[in-house]
């Protein structure tokens, strides 16, 4: 086989142009109080968020683990809690709970997963801080889990729960590796029971934000949440 030497010098350079950008930041998501990572690879490609509390931090699922990770959660106050909100959202935890010496709250039915490391376990709910909760919505993953903070007029973190469509639109996505598909559409109706228009403004998803074409969150989360056809929905086959 014939190979180009500019083709490849060009790939060389490219290569190196590559390696000499500095890594990507987090993006304050709102304010100076909640940020999201880059996409992560060993979560195929999960975004992980970091909420800034005065009792301690929360790391919603895990970012990469590198220095500039690390620098800038040091910097923040570092972390209390390390919430995994599905099972593919684990990543490194054991490097991150001994770099920060954090406890990890993971749902019941994952926490075997998570061999010889300190975790906190819970059933339906538990109370983060009295404003604070998280919630079992299985059927991405056995333990699939969304957290909800009332501020800026309610926001869910949805990890792989929910995720933006091409259009931006948060939807439930059947794949080939869905634990149980009818238990995720129940979970989007437990959410809809939960909540109501005026305490669930935003949704920040685990992965497909780039369909958010810039945006930080979901708006207008609830009511984008009435308008799923559930009935459809559970009718519809894997996508991969």
């Amino acid at each position: 086989m014939y190979l180009d030497p500019e083709s490849l010098n060009n790939n060389a350079s490219l290569s190196a142009t590559q390696a000499m950008r500095p890594p990507k930041q987090p993006q304050a998501v709102f304010a100076d109080r909640i940020f999201a990572f880059p996409p992560n690879r060993d979560t195929l490609g999960g975004t992980a968020y970091l909420i800034v509390e005065k009792e301690g931090n929360i790391l919603l699922d895990c970012p990469a683990t590198d220095e500039n990770t690390y620098e800038f959660i040091r910097l923040l106050g570092g972390v209390r809690v390390l919430f995994i909100s599905h099972r593919g959202g684990i990543g490194k935890a054991r490097e991150l709970q001994a770099a920060f010496n954090c406890d990890i709250l993971i749902q019941e039915q994952e926490a075997y997963l998570l061999p010889k490391l300190t975790v906190t376990t819970f059933q339906h709910q538990i109370t983060l801080q009295p404003y604070m909760q998280v919630i079992w919505t299985p059927g991405h993953s056995p333990g699939s889990s969304c957290l909800y903070l009332p501020e800026y007029g309610g926001i869910l973190f949805t990890g792989r729960h929910l995720l933006p469509n091409q259009q931006g639109l948060p939807v439930p996505l059947r794949t080939s590796k869905t634990f149980h598909w009818r238990r995720q559409i129940k979970s989007i109706q437990l959410l809809r029971d939960n909540f109501t228009q005026e305490n669930l403004q935003y949704i920040c998803p685990g992965a497909n934000i780039g369909y958010l074409r810039g945006k930080k969150a979901i708006a207008n989360a609830y009511q984008r949440l009435l308008q799923l056809d559930l009935d459809e929905l559970g009718r519809s086959q894997a996508l991969i």
